[in-house]
């Protein structure tokens, strides 16, 4: 599912990404591009071979990064971009990776 909210204002998504997306750099070239828009939250691989990512800044960057998950790097072969919007809470002081 893709959706976009008006510009300017807050807020958090929770998305997940399937595809070939593990093994090929998405963790780390998403945490450059969440950098770079200076988003907050995570992102890391789960077991069944997704990637999940929790992500809180204002809407246009946050868009932004969600059109980014859907080509993700070079070598990803994206074939599902699920969001779940949602409120934005403040709990993150920067965005990184997380590992198991």
């Amino acid at each position: 599912m893709t959706a976009s909210r008006k510009e300017g204002i807050e807020m958090r998504a929770h998305i997940h990404v399937r595809g070939r997306v593990q093994g090929i750099f998405f963790r780390s070239n998403c945490e450059l591009v969440a950098n770079s828009l200076g988003l907050k939250g995570w992102v890391r691989n789960l077991p069944d071979g997704r990637v999940e990512i929790m992500v809180e800044g204002g809407e246009r960057e946050v868009n932004e990064l969600m059109e980014w998950c859907h080509e993700g790097p070079r070598h990803a072969k994206v074939k599902e971009v699920d969001v779940e919007w949602l409120e934005a809470v403040g709990e993150f002081s920067s965005f990184r990776v997380l590992y198991w």
